[in-house]
C-alpha cells in the first residue's frame, strides 16, 4: 500500500473516531443537561410533562412565604423579571439562607393544577456572601 493511501485511510479513521466521540458526547449532556426553568421560559414554552421532575427558578416574592398549620409544608410564588408567577410548595427543612427575596432553585414536579410541589430547595446567593461564622464583628456589638 502506499503512503499515501495508507494516510487517507488513517485520517477517514480518524475522522470516524473523533465523530462517533462527538455524537456520544452530544446525547450525554443533553440527557443530564442541568438547566431550570424561570416564570417566563414556562410561559412561552407550556408546562413540561405532569410528574416530570424538573427545576425551576427565580426570586422568592417577597409577602407571599406562608406555612401549613404544622409549620412543616411551606409555599411561596417564584417570580423572574416577568409577569408571571410559578406557586411552589415544599414539605422539609428549607436551607438556611432561604429566604423572600433571595434567590431559589427548587426541584421536583407541577401537578395537574400547574402548582409545582418541591422536593428540594437550593437558595441561591451572590458573590457577596459572607457565612455568619467568617462575618467581622461589627464596632459596638
Amino acid at each position: 500500500m502506499r503512503a499515501r493511501t495508507r494516510r487517507l485511510y488513517t485520517f477517514g479513521i480518524a475522522a470516524l473516531l473523533v465523530l462517533a466521540a462527538a455524537i456520544l458526547a452530544f446525547f450525554a449532556l443533553r440527557e443530564n443537561a442541568n438547566l431550570f426553568y424561570t416564570p417566563e421560559i414556562l410561559a412561552e414554552k407550556g408546562m413540561p410533562k405532569q410528574g416530570r421532575e424538573v427545576k425551576v427558578g427565580g426570586w422568592v416574592e417577597p409577602g407571599t412565604l406562608t406555612y401549613s398549620d404544622d409549620g412543616a409544608t411551606m409555599q411561596f410564588t417564584v417570580i423572574d423579571n416577568s409577569p408571571n408567577t410559578i406557586t411552589v410548595r415544599f414539605t422539609g427543612v428549607a436551607p438556611d439562607l432561604f429566604r423572600e427575596g433571595q434567590g431559589v432553585v427548587a426541584t421536583g414536579s407541577f401537578d395537574p393544577a400547574g402548582h409545582f410541589t418541591a422536593r428540594q430547595l437550593l437558595a441561591k446567593h451572590d458573590e457577596n456572601y459572607q457565612p455568619r461564622e467568617l462575618k467581622p464583628l461589627e464596632a459596638g456589638g
